[in-house]
């Protein structure tokens, strides 16, 4: 796009969720906008993703919602991913495998995926306490 999505106060990036029952559906649709301050896209162009999970055979329908909100497109990309999950947990063969990324646009079920396999890995969850933080004292 050549323009940040209308109503969002010329936001340089935002992110939008159309709640499931606003749409009569029974998955969200999420709105993600990034652009060129995130060195993604050429000056003043804008990337928007709209996502779901497919709930019928016309999936380019079922985003609509979220494409109406975009305003003009200079141009469009519409693909289905299937989703996939491993067929075991990993605790037997040692072999721990992640989910397929779904339709958020948060990271939400990407980070638990994670932590759980942290957990199906150590037989411990992952204590962010422990985690530390330092500056670099070189200036590059």
């Amino acid at each position: 796009m050549n323009h940040p999505i209308p109503n969002t106060k010329d936001a340089l990036s935002c992110q939008i969720i159309i709640p499931q029952k606003q749409v009569d559906r029974h998955s969200d649709i999420y709105v993600s906008m990034v652009s060129y301050t995130h060195q993604v896209a050429a000056k003043n162009w804008f990337i928007a993703m709209v996502s779901t999970t497919v709930e019928t055979a016309n999936p380019e329908d079922e985003i609509k919602p979220g494409l109406d909100l975009l305003g003009p497109i200079e141009q469009k990309f519409v693909r289905v991913s299937d989703v996939y999950k491993p067929k075991d947990d990993g605790r037997e063969s040692q072999i721990f495998i992640s989910e397929s990324y779904d339709a958020t646009t948060h990271f939400e079920t990407t980070c638990l995926d994670v932590l759980d396999i942290f957990y199906r890995g150590t037989g411990e969850d992952f204590d962010f306490s422990k985690v530390q933080h330092t500056l670099a004292e070189e200036q590059y």
